[in-house]
């Protein structure tokens, strides 16, 4: 009785623990045999969504390799101001934000922040924190700032794919992903770190052309709302905003022209145009520019003309004299034309509507901006741009974007017409300018990703073909021959299947090397920050100059909160946001003339330099030489550009006074007004007395690979302060005048 009753409980047998197992089992396997049991549709369904959600991972992780091989920081120039108001905007508001004074640069003008930047960039990683932090996520600033470009980067990859489906079908949507996650055209500006306007103005413009392709094709209200709100977020992130008002009313002509006018694009550029503009304007940035500027004249015109076609379009309707519909229009053509070349005429004359920019010109034609803006010219960024750089960026995709155009050629329609456009027009700016890789990125991997659908697909169908049995013997003589000729057809069918095969495992290799390609180029080129610099020592060992940093600290905690730092442009911003500091200018540029003032600072002499950066209320000079380590981006080869932006101000600077014979030179060849303007002597002050390299006397510049020309370097109106470990940043104090007495 004590047995029975300890195997039961409360009238429950128990079972043996085999039995149980096996119970468990024989249910997991018809669980998993049920939930196996998908449709087609299903299948594929599910395939799609695990290889995007893998290809959106990918996106974001290969972009991490500067965090892990250095730490979580800001890269480049630019990003410390957007990191800078970015944290004032956390901190204080967004009203606050949009109001704000900023004393701390191009002292003593100031800058009104608000007037003078997008916004998209600061409002988006403002937003992303603050939802955050409501989460209960206890997350810096600065980590979303820097995770900021590879997260859009994901978001990328998933408007990619619905954008190649748009176009061409779900293979080309998926390799179009597959593709713009690891291009390195688009990952030089969307590295974990770089948090820069492109970072996420890409995504905005590649959501902005689905969105109107998607209005445009199917008609829909909605979709051309919701690209009208597309197009506000672009102008909100970028200025690169103008390439999208000017292309999509380049596409609506040519549609018009070719005879593809229908109501659907009536409705989608309507829609786009009238609450796009409007929603701009909201950015005081942009303001009024979008009726008044040059640059937005086109979309405008293009707005009144498809006014005229959706008339004449009525009028046709109405009228059932094909004669006279012609008379009709002819004179309502001539009319509009007419009209509208006296309103820009007298518009452009009244100077209501501004000329173009010399940016813009500098698009259209690569000599403009050396000729007449040296301060655009001296931007690396704004060079032509190579052959090898589209190599470079592209690699494999620099062959297949000629067959995606010749698949899209063959297969006209709305959607393609466009993406050939989008395609043609941004490689034609991409020459023009390196920085406008970028925007050529996404069309190259759109239109690369047709030809690897295309061919893919139509080599897989001779793969899976299958030869069929030909009938012996007919009555007929036109039988036998068709019979003959479908049979030398199968006949060569296994030769056709084996070079699809062939072609197969060819454009599998040319991917896989794109592939080991994208992130050798991630990891190598695109992952090391400005701010830090890494060399390999002697025996091959790692070496980093953290010179940046250890200068700006030096600033923040050893000068007066109130002093005003002097340099060249491109370190103002790093200057404010690490330093903590008042700049005389900044990376925003614009104001030639206070950039002119300090380039004539740097090329005068002592003396007359001094009584400048006095008037400037100066306190300190910071310059950046690269002579010890051999870091060729110092100052002293920008010096020319600094003459030549100087000049174009203060006609007492001429180049050829620091040259010999046309050559730019430090030694001891040097023009003496060279050898002796303010930066060479805060450059090489004490450099004479360095043993740089061994075998090579003192004062031996290893950047420019030459003995300097003047060791004996005598200062005095400034002094040095700091001089950082590696000799790339210096800073000096001005020495305060001497007393009259």
């Amino acid at each position: 009785m004590v047995g029975k009753n300890e195997s039961a409980v409360n009238g429950v047998k128990s079972t043996p623990v085999s039995t149980q197992l096996n119970l468990k089992s024989d249910l997991f396997s018809n669980f998993s045999l049920k939930t196996l049991k998908l449709k087609t549709k299903q299948q594929e369904l599910l395939i799609r969504v695990t290889v995007l959600c893998l290809i959106y991972v990918l996106a974001f992780i290969t972009r991490l390799f500067s965090v892990l091989r250095y730490e979580s920081m800001i890269h480049e120039f630019d990003p410390y101001f957007n990191y800078r108001t970015t944290v004032f905007l956390t901190q204080h508001g967004f009203y606050e934000f949009w109001n704000w004074f900023d004393s701390e640069s191009w002292y003593p003008l100031g800058r009104i922040i608000g007037g003078t930047l997008y916004p998209g960039l600061m409002v988006t990683a403002a937003f992303i924190y603050w939802t955050l932090r409501f989460l209960r996520f206890a997350v810096h600033i600065r980590e979303v700032c820097v995770l900021t470009a590879p997260f859009f980067a994901s978001n990328t990859t998933l408007v990619a794919y619905f954008f190649g489906k748009e176009i061409w079908d779900t293979g080309a949507g998926l390799v179009a992903a597959a593709l713009i996650a690891i291009c390195p055209g688009y990952i030089s500006r969307s590295v974990a770190g770089s948090y820069d306007n492109e970072g996420v103005a890409i995504f905005a413009l590649l959501l902005t052309f689905y969105l109107f392709v998607k209005a445009v094709n199917t008609g829909s209200l909605a979709w051309a709302l919701a690209s009208a709100f597309g197009y506000f977020y672009m102008v909100s992130a970028w200025g690169g905003y103008v390439f999208i008002i000017n292309l999509i009313p380049l596409y609506v002509m040519v549609l018009l022209i070719t005879g593809r006018y229908s109501m659907r694009l009536y409705v989608a550029y309507n829609c786009m145009y009238i609450l796009g503009m409007l929603l701009a304007m909201q950015i005081r940035f942009v303001g009024f520019q979008h009726v008044q500027s040059g640059e937005h004249m086109a979309a405008m015109g293009v707005f009144f003309l498809l006014q005229v076609f959706f008339f004449l379009d009525w009028v046709k309707h109405m009228l059932s004299d094909t004669k006279l519909f012609q008379s009709f229009l002819r004179i309502t053509v001539t009319s509009a034309g007419g009209l509208g070349a006296i309103a820009l005429g007298v518009g452009t004359a009244s100077g209501y509507i501004s000329p173009w920019t010399g940016r813009f010109y500098s698009l259209l034609d690569p000599t403009y901006a050396k000729d007449h803006i040296p301060i655009i010219a001296s931007v690396s960024e704004h060079q032509p741009t190579a052959w090898s750089s589209f190599m470079f960026d592209f690699h494999v995709m620099l062959f297949l974007f000629p067959a995606g155009l010749y698949f899209c050629f063959k297969r006209l329609s709305d959607a393609t017409i466009f993406i050939v456009m989008y395609s043609l027009t941004s490689m034609y700016f991409a020459g023009v300018m390196v920085r406008l890789l970028l925007v050529a990125t996404p069309a190259v991997c759109l239109v690369s990703a047709v030809a690897v659908s295309a061919t893919v697909k139509n080599l897989t169908l001779l793969v899976r073909a299958k030869s069929k049995s030909v009938p012996t013997g007919s009555s007929k003589g036109t039988t036998s021959s068709k019979a003959s000729s479908k049979a030398s057809f199968d006949q060569s069918l296994p030769f056709q299947r084996n070079g699809a095969i062939a072609l197969l495992f060819g454009a599998f290799y040319l991917l896989s090397n794109y592939a080991t390609h994208c992130t050798w180029v991630t990891s190598e080129a695109y992952s090391s920050p400005s701010i830090v610099l890494a060399a390999r020592g002697s025996h091959g060992n790692r070496v980093i100059f953290d010179d940046y940093r250890e200068a700006y600290f030096w600033l923040r905690q050893n000068t007066p909160q109130d002093a005003k730092v002097m340099s060249w442009w491109d370190y103002g911003y790093q200057i404010t946001a690490m330093g903590n500091r008042t700049v005389i200018v900044d990376n925003n540029t614009w104001n030639n003339t206070h950039i002119a003032t300090v380039g004539r600072a740097m090329s005068s002499y002592e003396d007359e330099a001094y009584e400048i950066m006095r008037s400037l209320d100066v306190d300190y000079v910071l310059v950046v030489f690269g002579g010890v380590t051999g870091y060729s981006s110092d100052d002293i080869n920008k010096f020319l550009w600094m003459v030549r932006i100087g000049g174009g101000v203060f006609p007492v600077i001429k180049e050829p006074d620091y040259l010999v014979n046309g050559e730019y030179r430090v030694d001891k060849g040097a023009a003496p007004k060279m050898l002796n303007c303010l930066m060479y002597k805060l450059s090489y002050y004490r450099f004479g007395e360095l043993t740089t390299e061994y075998g090579q006397p003192p004062g031996f510049d290893r950047a420019r690979g030459v003995e300097i020309g003047n060791k004996d370097v005598k200062l005095e109106y400034l002094e040095e302060a700091f001089t950082t470990s590696n000799w790339i940043v210096r800073i000096y104090k001005i020495k305060p005048p001497n007393n009259r007495w």
